[in-house]
């Protein structure tokens, strides 16, 4: 030791920390570029490499890059030099390879400390030379760690999948030796660089923190991955969202992605981990990719200019080059970025964060996680019999059957005598390695040694979570044990036990959970969002009396946890609670599900579940759902033999229906016809069967009879004798038809590469936005007029669109959203289009989207012609126009020409000095005389729950004339069924409505969802302040509302909803009320089981019933509410049609709508009423409700509110508003966007 310390005296350099975050704060950092293109550039020979040291050696030298720190430092100086003379502010080492494991393909392993101690030296003395130089630009050395030449997570024998080459334990070891020498050297910074196999950065996480630990300090860290292709991913799978997850407990400084793909095709993956990260971005690409000489192509303007681009969009904070960059490149990309602001990083979100090769976030709208119990020997006797047979092959089919059924997680156990549960769990995680569709989820192992969970951590590149630790043995093993798994970087489950035993009542769940919590948190460190507690799910109904409670106390213990233990999650293992009626599946399954129901509402987060044996606590029968509550909440002893008596009880009923088969007897063309036509879907695959026999080609079915009837359809629909519900079901039918023909038609790929489709158009809803039946309808009318549709669904990510745009060679790109933020979304794929050098048409559209706002905010993003497009009678015309030869440039022309009138009509109106400051309309605001005025008290305050609300009541409640709207039948109901144009289509639409809505009540399709709350309030200017209680002592919240700002006279105020709320100057105790109501719950599995059937008829009718079905819940409730609940018109009598012209005392407005546009607003409220919890509604990250047949909002009780639209406001409210919230501007005018007044 001595003599290592006298040949490589230590030289550690101080923590940079502070500064290189001061410096990443205030602009882009430069990292330098390509070593091995500099190297190559020398081209040096094998004596080059050699050296006087090296001459006599064993192996061949030439190519080991590394070494040349030995045995020609002069050379790593010049590059070292050059990179900083272009202007990089750090410098890497040339150790990219110096690794024991890499080095061992020279022989040179023993050299691996010496040449990451030098390469450090010499790294160290060229950046201070140029310290020296510019003392107002200090330089840094980065010790660069590369990825080894082996892949802990990948097989190299394709016959072996569960073969490794290198261990994590070797990578630990190897990757320690290095950073020892990188330090010792005097390395600013550590670069963790290339990932190509996530698990091999996490050994060297693992042992970087390890070494860290050790040396009683950090240095910098900064880890960069790298795609490998276009598919988005690593070479070892995972997207770029589940590899910043993985490695996010090592704290990088920085992370990133350089390498494999050049500036262009980095881009998204570089966006993805911008959105995501709570740390700085990195991106150093190859300048290019490679052309067929293996040289790289991009320029340094090229690259720079690209680069710039990125930073202008806020999505990096450090730049550099990888392979083929030069000095010239570094130099020119410093100099675009020079003066443009840095990205700043996401605020942490203290949300549970999970991967496998996808990532798993613990979010509303993630909701509830499944974890997969069948993967466990102690758990299930066939999986434990597989794994003893060494039969691996269908242990991965268990595995793949409960992701198949809706597991997020998978729980892993190879406890068992007969085991060496080390082994198996080693080579059953590298099996699942290699199966993408198992490995896409996260993993819980699961074991009660520690050795085995170890050997577990050891296989997973995912975060996953250990199953699990406690305080059994004491806090010494406790607190190790965690800062292992810290080190490992997954989360944990902590089960409630202590020295003294396990939890078994409510006090002492919760006493050792909070006891381990203060551990975990102040001791360790450990991340509080980490931290999942399992309290302890035991049996009941065992005929014990002590064990009766245990369901009841844990569900409590739940409750207390999540709301004392900020951030912490809970889990359990919910087959043990049923397990005295082992061999009853019917009952088990009852009472997992009424236990799920009931310990969801009081946050349980995920549970270890069999995902494919879940009932639906809707479905369970009442008689039997009741006993099985009875038992879980304890509230009857009685029950528990109640139970048994009824459990096989099954009830269900068959139905069946007659039809007239008259056209049945037509020639096979002219029933295809009739089919078509009358949207009869029963016998099309018999009839498309014979047709098929009648021609020489299947392609000859769809060009013949099959278009000749959807000519007819098409010519009906067009001619005003057919309408959209009639041409929905039509549309059914053909699908039904195609998908029959599917498999020929793919035995006749040559035959089919006609299909005389007249263009083919991708459709999207845009991400953020879960809105679709507009957009569907749309693409039902196009395929009816024979486009080629390419549907992606809803919440899609632009580049996606875009990707497939070019992929499938589209003619025309839709986009489709609803809420308000999709309006910005819509702009975003407008330039992204630009960007990427797109130039084929744009169609907008949506209930939000407009012909102005397209014009004036997203047509000038994009070169290419933009069209907003009303409704799906406009589709067709639109389309023809556009895919025309004679007529498209006359038609883009007149549109263009038009949009230029708008866009000036707009920046003229804007100019008119038509607006108040926001101090005059504030004076100008609603006024009350509050001294006289008392506030309605409501009947109760808090929240108030409704479960199951009957549908049938709210049936009556429907307002019918947005249904027939949403199918584009102009009138108003119900004089629409008599309507001489539209009215029998009408009649016949209702009819079905009426008879699917028989269906929705009858056998409980829907379950409706509400729940309601008052609150003491007060208005504090144009903001509403939420009480705890009547004392106003304690804000829970503060709603931020928006004032009218267009001049007004004194008769017409500038409202802002916070009027109708009693000042907190007044003394009086006034009251806000909110509301969420759905009708949705249960919606997914029906439209599923439609779309499986290709029947869009019956998918979209349930969507526009449920719509409908959930605005008659918030009108139903807001009566209840006025009448009942709040009780301030306690004898309101209004008929069905007064009530929809809102014909009553009060308003319930809704974030996102006119009078409060600003959709962030509903977190606030969903916070206030639990929303989640409560009614199962989730948010988007764009704040739309799902499921989407939803209605949220206030409860105003003032006889003076009335609903009014904000209009247009100007900057000055803007910026006052965005104080108020404590958000920054920018945030604050993209939410506002359609009501700013000035352009951004």
């Amino acid at each position: 030791m001595n003599d290592m310390s006298d040949r490589f005296p230590r030289h550690l350099a101080g923590d940079r920390s502070d500064e290189l975050r001061d410096i990443l704060n205030e602009r882009i950092l430069v990292l330098d570029g390509a070593w091995g293109t500099m190297i190559q550039r020398h081209k040096l020979e094998e004596e080059d490499f050699r050296g006087e040291r090296f001459k006599d050696h064993s192996h061949d030298l030439k190519g080991n890059n590394d070494l040349l720190i030995l045995s020609r430092p002069d050379v790593v100086t010049e590059i070292h030099d050059q990179f900083l003379a272009a202007g990089a502010d750090v410098t890497e080492t040339n150790t990219f390879n110096a690794t024991s494991i890499a080095q061992a393909d020279y022989g040179t392993e023993a050299l691996v400390y010496e040449l990451n101690y030098q390469g450090a030296r010499l790294a160290r003395a060229a950046a201070d030379a140029w310290t020296a130089k510019t003392p107002d630009k200090p330089r840094m050395v980065a010790g660069a760690l590369g990825p080894t030449n082996r892949t802990a997570s990948i097989s190299p024998d394709v016959n072996d999948p569960g073969f490794r080459n290198v261990t994590f334990d070797a990578l630990v070891e190897a990757y320690t030796e290095a950073v020892r020498g990188l330090t010792d050297g005097g390395a600013d910074i550590l670069l963790l660089e290339t990932i190509f196999d996530t698990l091999n950065a996490k050994a060297a996480i693992y042992a970087i923190l390890k070494f860290f630990d050790d040396a009683g300090r950090r240095w910098p860290l900064m880890i960069s991955g790298t795609i490998t292709d276009a598919s988005g991913r690593t070479l070892s799978g995972q997207t770029a969202e589940a590899f910043y997850t993985s490695i996010a407990h090592a704290n990088p400084i920085s992370i990133g992605f350089n390498c494999a793909l050049g500036v262009e095709e980095l881009r998204p993956h570089v966006q993805a981990v911008a959105t995501a990260a709570s740390t700085y971005v990195s991106v150093y690409p190859n300048a290019g990719l490679p052309n067929e000489f293996g040289e790289y192509d991009d320029t340094p303007e090229h690259m720079a200019e690209h680069l710039a681009d990125f930073a202008r969009s806020g999505l990096i904070n450090v730049v550099g080059g990888c392979c083929g960059t030069t000095p010239a490149h570094i130099g020119a990309i410093a100099e675009a970025v020079q003066g443009i602001t840095p990205r700043k990083p996401q605020v942490p979100d203290n949300q549970l964060r999970l991967s496998g090769l996808e990532p798993l976030t613990f979010d509303t709208v993630t909701g509830f996680v499944n974890v997969g119990e069948r993967t466990n020997v102690a758990g299930s006797p066939k999986f434990a019999g597989l794994i003893r047979d060494g039969n691996f092959a269908d242990a991965l089919e268990v595995a793949r059957q409960q992701v198949l059924n809706g597991a997020q997680v998978i729980d892993v156990n190879m406890d068992d005598a007969m085991l060496e549960g080390e082994q198996a769990m080693t080579k059953y995680l590298n099996l699942i390695a290699a199966e993408p569709d198992i490995a896409r989820v996260p993993i819980m192992v699961d074991s009660s040694k520690w050795t085995i969970l170890q050997a577990g951590l050891r296989c997973m590149q995912g975060k996953g979570v250990v199953n699990s630790i406690s305080l059994k043995e004491g806090p010494e093993p406790f607190i190790e044990q965690a800062r292992e798994i810290m080190r490992f970087g997954a989360a944990v489950v902590v089960m409630a036990f202590d020295e003294t035993g396990q939890a078994e009542n409510y006090d002492r769940m919760v006493e050792i959970c909070t006891r381990s919590y203060k551990i975990l948190t102040e001791e360790v460190g450990f991340p509080a969002s980490d931290i999942i507690f399992d309290a302890n799910i035991f049996p009941i109904a065992t005929g014990i009396d002590a064990h009766d409670n245990f369901s009841k106390d844990y569900i409590a213990a739940v409750k207390t946890i999540k709301e004392t233990l900020p951030h912490a999650h809970t889990s359990g293992g919910l087959s043990n609670m049923s397990f005295s009626f082992r061999g009853n599946n019917a009952v088990r399954e009852a009472m997992h599900s009424v236990f799920l129901y009931h310990a969801i509402k009081a946050g349980l987060d995920m549970a270890i579940v069999n995902a494919g044996q879940l009932t639906v606590y809707a479905d369970i029968p009442e008689d039997l759902r009741n006993l099985v509550e009875d038992v879980v909440l304890n509230r009857r002893k009685e029950a528990q033999e109640e139970l048994v008596e009824i459990a096989d009880q099954v009830k269900g009923q068959a139905k069946t229906k007659k039809e007239d088969l008259s056209w049945r007897e037509k020639p096979v063309a002219e029933r295809m016809t009739h089919a078509l036509v009358n949207g009869i879907a029963d016998y099309i695959d018999e009839d498309t069967e014979e047709a098929r026999q009648l021609f020489d080609k299947p392609l000859e079915v769809i060009e013949g009879p099959l278009m000749d009837g959807m000519n007819v359809v098409g010519d009906l629909f067009g001619s005003g004798q057919m309408f959209l519900p009639q041409v929905v079901k039509s549309a059914r039918v053909m699908k039904k038809a195609v998908a029959y023909l599917t498999p020929y038609l793919e035995k006749e790929k040559a035959a089919a590469g006609d299909t005389r489709a007249k263009g083919k158009i991708v459709m999207a809803t845009v991400k953020g936005d879960v809105h679709d039946i507009g957009k569907n309808i749309v693409g039902v009318v196009l395929q009816c007029n024979s486009y080629d549709v390419v549907d992606l669904g809803v919440m899609v990510p632009y580049q996606k669109i875009l990707d497939t745009a070019k992929e499938e060679n589209a003619d025309i790109i839709g986009l489709s959203g609803l809420i308000t933020p999709s309006l910005e979304e819509m702009t975003t794929v407008a330039r992204e289009m630009k960007r990427q050098g797109l130039t084929l048409p744009l169609l907008i559209g949506g209930a939000t989207t407009s012909k102005v706002h397209t014009a004036v905010k997203v047509a000038p993003n994009y070169d290419g012609p933009v069209i907003h497009v009303l409704d799906a009678s406009r589709a067709v015309g639109v389309a023809s126009n556009l895919l025309s030869d004679t007529l498209k440039d006359d038609f883009v022309t007149q549109i263009s020409d038009e949009y230029e009138v708008l866009r000036d009509k707009h920046a003229n109106r804007k100019k008119a000095d038509n607006q108040a400051t926001i101090a005059t309309a504030r004076a100008n605001g609603f006024k009350d005389d509050w001294a006289a005025y008392g506030p309605a008290e409501p009947t109760f305050t808090g929240l108030k729950t409704f479960e199951d609300y009957d549908l049938a009541e709210l049936v009556t409640r429907i307002d019918w004339t947005p249904f027939f709207r949403t199918w584009e039948l102009a009138g108003t109901y119900p004089t629409i069924l008599d309507d001489p144009k539209v009215g029998e289509a009408a009649r016949n639409l209702k009819a079905d409505a009426d008879a699917m809505l028989q269906k929705i009540v009858g056998e409980k399709w829907l379950t409706a969802r509400a729940v309601i709350g008052f609150f003491p309030a007060n208005s504090v200017g144009d903001d509403v302040e939420i009480y705890t209680d009547a004392n106003r002592a304690e804000t829970v919240t503060t709603l931020n509302f928006l004032r009218q700002q267009m001049q007004k006279d004194a008769k017409r105020p500038n409202f802002c909803l916070a009027d109708f709320v009693a000042p907190k100057d007044s003394g009086k105790t006034d009251y806000v009320g909110g509301f969420a109501v759905t009708a949705g719950i249960g919606i997914e599995s029906r439209l599923a089981e439609f779309k499986a059937n290709h029947d869009d008829y019956s998918d979209i009718l349930l969507k526009a019933l449920a719509d409908r079905l959930a605005e008659a819940f918030a009108e139903r409730m807001h009566e209840r509410v006025r009448k009942e609940f709040w009780a301030y018109a306690p004898g309101e009598d209004l008929a069905n049609d007064d009530l929809i012209h809102e014909k009553y005392r009060g308003i319930r407005p809704a974030p996102g709508y006119p009078a409060c546009p600003d959709h962030t607003e509903k977190r606030k409220l969903f916070d206030l009423l639990q929303v989640e919890k409560n009614t199962g509604i989730e948010l988007t990250e764009s704040f739309a409700m799902t499921p989407t047949a939803a209605v949220s909002g206030f409860y105003f009780a003032h006889p003076d509110s009335q609903y009014f639209g904000l209009g247009r406001i100007s900057k000055d409210q803007v910026e006052d508003y965005a104080k108020r919230k404590d958000q920054d501007l920018e945030t604050t005018e993209r939410w506002l966007a359609p009501n700013l007044v000035y352009d951004r």
